[in-house]
């Protein structure tokens, strides 16, 4: 369907770039937008440039956060003993809507996947290894997506970390093979979380 405006095609375009929004999709979000007035406009568009300027993240662990250092890792009730390693934050999410962890976290930024280009050194490993060298840390929960790709990441980080006197742990299979962590549900994520079992290669 061709618009009869430059401008509603430009912002059509940004919007159907997002994930999963098609082009009827993102016509109907802008015609939304466009009768809105302009104070709420302007609070839509402050609100992702204030967000993209302000939100890092977490030097420790990769979170995102508005500080430096993100809350999990700030809160002093939490184990910190314990790193449960992830691929992204949708992951940190997911886990902490099992409300059953109570340890902190790592964040890869990824998987290691030689068909897309990805690397060892594109992830967050080296600062993970820095982190269990330090000799506070008594377990590591392997809590990747149970893919070929998971299992190849998991592989990699464990002959890294082995040398270190720690458990090393994976979420019990209540996740399905192939599955993507993200998208478990809350009872079976908590579960996979309760019944981890030891990382064997």
């Amino acid at each position: 369907m061709k618009v009869p405006s430059k401008h509603i095609e430009s912002a059509v375009d940004q919007i159907a770039s997002l994930p999963g929004i098609g082009r009827r999709t993102a016509l109907r979000l802008v015609l939304n937008l466009l009768q809105r007035s302009e104070d709420e406009v302007q609070a839509f568009s402050d609100a992702f440039t204030e967000m993209k300027a302000n939100v890092h993240q977490c030097k420790t662990c990769g979170n995102i956060s508005d500080l430096e250092v993100c809350s999990i890792c700030l809160d002093t009730r939490r184990d910190e003993t314990t790193i449960c390693v992830v691929e992204d934050i949708r992951d940190i999410l997911a886990i902490e809507a099992t409300e059953s962890y109570k340890g902190r976290y790592h964040v890869l930024g990824g998987i290691i996947s030689p068909m897309d280009g990805v690397g060892p050194s594109d992830l967050n490993i080296q600062t993970l290894i820095e982190r269990v060298s330090k000799g506070n840390i008594h377990e590591v929960i392997f809590a990747l997506s149970p893919t070929m790709e998971g299992d190849t990441t998991n592989y990699y980080i464990y002959k890294k970390i082995r040398e270190f006197e720690i458990t090393v742990s994976t979420l019990s299979r209540g996740v399905s093979v192939g599955s993507e962590l993200q998208y478990a549900d809350e009872v079976t994520l908590s579960r996979s979380l309760l019944h981890r079992q030891p990382f064997k290669m």
